[in-house]
């Protein structure tokens, strides 16, 4: 089982990170840096998934060969910014599934409002691994995971880019057996509930809107 909260420290995600953190940062780059740190921090939500062995030839001998066990992995986006960290994740494991939640937060109370929910079947036998790029209040998060059980889900984990200490403690108070990936921890919220140093807001960052 993986830690409530992992920081992947890896030199190549610290690096990729600082440059999507500059505020000069291109659309492009920023895209195409976030499908790559995607891939590195997938590395890691993967870690502990269940194995089997199958029987297979190699050109030498027969033999058993370790193989993933059990259905296909579900990857859940948070609409929209979810998308990106997506598509990265999908060029690592091309057979998940794939559902979206969509939601958006209230600019004047911070909650959650949902507006989108189409999820794979047969959650309950599946890994759940649900992605959006920052972990800020938590309320999204909760609100989505929330939505997961309800249809089904029992092993799910949480990957994001960046996290604030606020998000952090209530998704553990919401969904303790939920572990959260994630690349850094940051200071804390400002009073619009973004994510300080961090890098702004990742789906404008992502698509070029404002």
């Amino acid at each position: 089982m993986l830690d409530h909260l992992t920081v992947v420290n890896h030199p190549l995600v610290q690096h990729k990170l600082t440059l999507m953190r500059k505020k000069d940062t291109s659309t492009a780059g920023f895209r195409r840096l976030l499908r790559e740190i995607s891939l590195l921090l997938a590395y890691e939500v993967t870690r502990e998934l269940d194995m089997t062995t199958t029987r297979i030839e190699t050109p030498l001998c027969e033999m058993d060969a370790p193989t993933l066990d059990g259905k296909k992995l579900a990857l859940i986006s948070i609409l929209r910014a979810g998308n990106g960290l997506l598509d990265g994740i999908l060029e690592l494991i091309p057979a998940a599934r794939v559902g979206f939640v969509g939601l958006y937060r209230d600019p004047e109370t911070l909650k959650p409002v949902q507006y989108y929910c189409k999820v794979p079947d047969q959650l309950e036998d599946r890994i759940c691994i649900v992605v959006d790029p920052m972990l800020a209040t938590g309320n999204s998060s909760v609100a989505a995971i929330d939505l997961l059980k309800q249809s089904g889900a029992k092993n799910i984990r949480f990957l994001c880019l960046l996290a604030a200490p606020e998000g952090i403690k209530r998704m553990k108070e919401a969904h303790p057996d939920v572990p959260i990936v994630t690349a850094a921890v940051d200071s804390h919220l400002n009073d619009h509930g973004y994510i300080v140093p961090g890098l702004g807001d990742a789906g404008d960052r992502m698509f070029g809107t404002k």
